[in-house]
């Protein structure tokens, strides 16, 4: 028993010298990396520009433009730079003027040191000396959307009306030359399966990721759908023969076809014969045939998957 506690004692005695010799470690390593953060640096960074007060007639293309800069602080101030991608900011109302057809910028290391760094950092030198900012004139352009999608129903179910895009166009602001090449902007693929409630989502627009010089009015839209239950009809709808010459007379067989449909049970009772119109073109006949192929001229837009179900117009020319 006394053995034991003499055993205890003395693992008691070296986990605590160990924790001690881990603790001065820490401590050392701490103070190490103080001492080394205290001392100043020279260094060269490049940085990022910022544009400000750009004039409204003007935009600005982001070109790879950047300034490296070497500068003398402490490595607190360095640790920041590296942690962030610094930027020097640039004012085009009193730090650039134009020239042709580009904006110019010339060295001035006072007013960088004045305004972009504080006092315990010094500036050594910027490059290059001289930086241009090509630009152009500004061009403002509503352009419609154009969903991309792939939706598909459960069935018996289908969307009732249009589908709502809110909004359904967007604005283009950017150089002449590029927004004139926009005639459209198309969504993300919006895709949903099993629909039998009405949709009402955010869509994303495929906006170009490459071109910064382009900037648009919405990134996304809100699509909306009445979805209703579907049933199926069908009419007897008569037959027109269209572009029959004068000097023939015709007879034809059937009068009527079958024309079935799909329609949300709001609309169904709302639909008659009289809103589907089926001709013949007689100038379609083929030469000693008496066929002619009855063709949806018009049917309403409440009914979808409209289909004529006789495919034949037998006639005979009465002399």
């Amino acid at each position: 028993m006394i053995k034991k506690i003499k055993s205890d004692i003395l693992t008691s005695i070296k986990n605590k010298k160990i924790n001690v010799f881990l603790l001065f470690l820490v401590l050392s390593f701490i103070i190490l990396i103080f001492t080394k953060l205290s001392k100043t640096y020279t260094n060269t960074v490049v940085f990022n520009i910022e544009k400000v007060n750009v004039p409204k007639e003007n935009v600005i293309f982001n070109d790879s433009v950047a300034l490296s800069i070497t500068l003398k602080t402490h490595g607190f101030k360095w640790m920041s730079y590296y942690f962030s991608k610094p930027t020097i900011t640039i004012d085009f109302k009193k730090d650039v003027y134009k020239k042709d057809s580009v904006f110019i910028w010339n060295k001035s290391k006072a007013y960088i040191e004045n305004t972009q760094f504080d006092k315990q950092v010094a500036l050594l030198n910027v490059s290059p000396e001289v930086l241009t900012f090509r630009y152009g004139v500004n061009m403002v352009k509503k352009v419609p959307v154009k969903l991309n999608s792939d939706i598909k129903y459960s069935p018996g179910f289908n969307v009732s009306k249009p589908y709502i895009l809110k909004p359904d166009s967007i604005v283009v602001v950017g150089p002449k030359a590029l927004v004139s090449q926009v005639g459209f902007v198309q969504t993300e693929k919006f895709s949903l399966d099993n629909v039998r409630k009405n949709i009402s989502e955010a869509v994303k627009l495929k906006l170009p990721k490459k071109n910064k010089d382009l900037t648009f009015s919405n990134d996304k839209i809100i699509l909306k759908a009445t979805v209703e239950k579907f049933t199926e009809g069908t009419l007897k709808v008569p037959v027109t023969i269209i572009n029959v010459p004068d000097n023939i007379n015709l007879k034809y067989f059937p009068k009527e076809v079958n024309v079935s449909y799909y329609v949300s049970l709001s609309d169904f009772n709302s639909i008659s014969a009289k809103d589907f119109n089926v001709v013949c073109n007689y100038s379609n006949a083929v030469n000693n045939q008496s066929l002619l192929v009855p063709e949806l001229d018009d049917f309403p837009k409440t009914a979808k998957n409209v289909k004529i179900k006789q495919q034949r117009i037998e006639f005979i020319i009465i002399e």
